[in-house]
């Protein structure tokens, strides 16, 4: 009887699951970067290993030493493999790995499955993360290829190959991870403002890898018959959109006509505002100097890289569908509704606690990281919230300060980063114990707001 209650206690739930996914990958991926042979020169300290490590597994990209030019081979390898499972998601790859060696996926397996992917649930949940895994390799392989006329005019053949790779995976897993630093540290694709085809190659898969697994489906079941779509592909598909076009438009007309920027054509003016647009919702990818970017630019990159894409896709953030939900309840509360819609349809109450939960824990950990990095280091708050920002929503944006920060810097956009990428309630229902509702209510009381 002692040995069953000692077995209840150790078996591990859905989200105890997820996090130590993400913390063993980690903590592998910081052991493999520290081997001699996974630096140029210098091995790597542990400090810098884990977090390229936690920066590569939470897909965000931000990094304490270039690429290119300090890991070798080797080390970019297992920096691009990280990014790919972190990215498709650790337990995604674990099942499936586990199912092809012929290991039966029970019923909690598939709930946690269900939880790592934002499946609505459990039935069909298999063929849901295969048609997730095909699809991934599909795209990561047409945007390699359509990547590759581009590398190979600028770095040969084979090193083409690697980099056309290397750049899809990471665009796909908006991971923002580059290899540019051939051409200078820490330039990411700066250099190809003005490439048409590499600009709309990386932006696509961004895109793609930012819309979500359930959205695909949908797309997959019903093409372009949009209102046969669930109500959550609905709100993401046109909170991209909104995303997207309408930062694009500021930055068109508000940041890149002016003097700053009067090296640029119109045509390259219009790539790099659509492209910081896209890129600064988690990919970590940039065209431009950011640094000679007005503070108002910096200000809605803050907020976009806080937002993020959609939940079950590749890209981090507290989600479009969280801020949606706010601002339905918002124009709910304004016309007086006793309940949330949105798109013909009511949002549970427990949907709305979620989101406004999430919301005041992405912005109390950003705005608290900020505050510290600014004082310990001594640099400007607006930089230090635009790494937090960064380190949270999983982006990899800089302003290039993260190489010279201290170690609690360092440790604090660690934290946010792992924060970011596995989800705060993740956390906080793996760590704390979860007691079951015995439905019993208290009393009422009203209070003025």
């Amino acid at each position: 009887m002692e040995d069953l209650k000692i077995r209840r206690k150790l078996r591990l739930n859905s989200y105890q699951i997820i996090l130590l996914g993400f913390a063993l990958t980690i903590l592998v991926g910081s052991g493999l970067l520290l081997l001699p042979f996974a630096s140029k020169g210098e091995s790597a300290s542990f400090g810098d290993a884990l977090f390229t490590a936690t920066s590569a597994v939470c897909v965000t990209g931000l990094v304490v030493r270039d690429t290119a030019s300090s890991w070798s081979g080797f080390g970019q390898a297992v920096i691009i493999i990280l990014i790919q499972v972190g990215g498709v998601g650790i337990i995604t790859v674990v099942a499936w790995i586990a199912r092809f060696t012929g290991y039966k996926i029970g019923l909690l397996q598939r709930s946690t499955l269900q939880e790592a992917i934002s499946a609505h649930k459990v039935g069909s949940i298999l063929r849901l993360s295969l048609f997730v895994l095909k699809a991934t390799l599909v795209v990561e392989f047409v945007g390699a290829v359509l990547l590759f006329p581009v590398m190979n005019a600028q770095f040969g053949f084979l090193k083409g190959v690697w980099y056309s790779v290397f750049h899809s995976i990471s665009a796909f897993c908006n991971a923002g991870f580059d290899l540019m630093g051939v051409k200078e540290p820490y330039s990411s694709v700066c250099s190809f403002v003005g490439n048409p085809l590499l600009n709309l190659t990386i932006m696509l898969l961004i895109i793609t890898g930012g819309l979500g697994f359930v959205t695909w489906n949908d797309i997959r079941a019903h093409k372009f018959r949009f209102r046969k779509y669930g109500l959550q592909s609905k709100i993401i598909i046109v909170c991209t959109l909104v995303l997207i076009f309408v930062p694009a438009v500021y930055f068109f007309f508000a940041e890149f006509s002016s003097e700053r920027w009067k090296e640029l054509t119109v045509g390259e003016k219009i790539l790099a505002s659509l492209f910081q647009s896209v890129t600064t919702r988690t990919a970590g990818f940039n065209s431009v100097d950011l640094t000679k970017l007005a503070e108002t630019s910096l200000l809605l990159m803050i907020i976009l890289m806080l937002i993020g894409a959609a939940p079950g896709s590749t890209a981090g953030g507290m989600k479009t569908t969280t801020v949606a939900i706010i601002f339905a309840t918002l124009f709910s509360v304004l016309k007086r509704r006793g309940d949330t819609r949105v798109f013909g349809r009511r949002i549970a109450d427990s949907t709305i606690k979620v989101a406004v939960s999430v919301f005041l824990m992405y912005i109390s950990l950003f705005t608290l990281g900020g505050f510290v990095i600014s004082a310990a280091e001594g640099l400007p708050l607006l930089s230090c919230m635009f790494e937090t920002a960064s380190a949270i929503g999983t982006v990899g944006l800089s302003l290039g300060i993260t190489p010279s920060l201290g170690v609690l810097s360092k440790i604090i956009l660690i934290l946010l980063m792992f924060f970011g990428r596995v989800g705060g309630l993740t956390i906080m229902f793996a760590v704390i114990a979860q007691k079951p509702d015995t439905g019993a209510k208290l009393p009422e009381e009203k209070i003025s707001v």
